[in-house]
């Protein structure tokens, strides 16, 4: 037997319990692993409070990340014992997640864990972390076959208080890039500069309807907030500079014109985490185990038990926590 949160959809509504499932529950794989960690993104939180229909298939265990240790394998790649992790693929959506003491999932889906990472440390990243890098992966080889250099001008991150602007933030200012934070939270400042944010503006600033074009800033972008924001972000990037788009958390819509990349020539990357390729993944997580501080990691991270998933899953949602959840699914 093994704890698990569980979703279900039935004729008195949808729900998300703690729920005790026995083994013979789990679905079918190549390999059980023996989950230690988890976290909860955004997708995980619109999954638990069903406000976004991210679940496909019911009963549904959420959890797009895990971190554990393999118990069997039907594939040899993996033996029991190998600490491994895993981000997307559609778990936690249409195979059941990681919010759960115990997985079996598809051999193809499951990364071994980086050298010098901890499960915990594997799950402090996670998803938001892991799409950060991918986010500045992008920016990085666009900078590059342009001739830009670290310092050349100012790079945005939105929803920086959140985890993948958090990380982005930790990861660009190590890089040697001056990067401004723009956040709904103004009382987060001294945490967002403490990640290595040169300058916090507040998200009014971009989050209303704006000018196609605008006084030319950004030399990049990372933004995980979409509508208009993102169209505001490219609006005002400089002449042949990039925006990286992986989120909506204001909106699905881009409310834009092409002006920026007619006449800018801006490049706009859609960073997509679920289905990326795993040699890209392998990439993305060597080098956040070698660039990305430890303690900085630390902290932007909170811990939380199974148990708390469920309530956190709102204070997500609404904008309140700061930086990453772990989840300790055996705490």
């Amino acid at each position: 037997m093994f704890q698990a949160l569980l979703i279900d959809k039935t004729d008195a509504g949808y729900g998300c319990a703690l729920t005790e499932l026995a083994d013979d529950r789990l679905p079918a794989g190549e390999v059980t692993v023996r989950v230690s960690h988890s976290t909860l993104n955004y997708k995980d939180a619109l999954a638990i409070t069903g406000r976004s229909p991210v679940v496909r298939q019911f009963p549904m265990v959420p959890g797009i990340d895990l971190a554990g240790t393999v118990e069997a394998s039907d594939d040899p790649r993996f033996q029991p014992g190998d600490a491994v992790l895993l981000n997307g693929w559609g778990v936690g959506e249409v195979h059941w997640g990681g919010l759960a003491q115990r997985a079996r999932l598809k051999a193809d889906w499951l990364l071994p864990l980086p050298a010098g990472l901890t499960a915990w440390e594997a799950m402090a990243i996670g998803t938001a972390g892991y799409t950060a890098m991918l986010c500045v992966m992008a920016l990085q080889a666009h900078w590059a076959a342009q001739g830009v250099a670290p310092g050349a001008g100012d790079v945005l991150v939105t929803g920086a208080g959140g985890g993948v602007g958090s990380v982005a933030i930790a990861l660009l200012a190590r890089a040697g890039h001056r990067v401004v934070a723009s956040t709904g939270r103004p009382h987060e400042a001294d945490y967002l500069q403490a990640l290595g944010a040169a300058e916090v503006i507040d998200r009014a600033t971009l989050a209303a309807p704006g000018k196609p074009l605008q006084k030319e800033r950004w030399i990049g972008v990372v933004d995980a907030v979409g509508s208009h924001t993102l169209a505001n972000a490219c609006a005002s990037t400089r002449y042949g500079g990039a925006v990286a788009a992986c989120g909506l958390a204001q909106g699905m819509d881009f409310p834009a014109t092409v002006a920026p990349f007619i006449l800018r020539g801006v490049t706009l990357y859609g960073i997509d985490s679920v289905m990326a390729p795993l040699a890209r993944r392998r990439t993305a997580w060597q080098r956040l185990a070698a660039e990305l501080d430890r303690a900085l990691l630390a902290r932007m991270t909170r811990t939380i038990p199974l148990a708390d998933a469920i309530a956190a899953a709102d204070d997500v949602l609404a904008g309140r926590v700061r930086g990453r959840l772990v989840v300790d699914v055996n705490a």
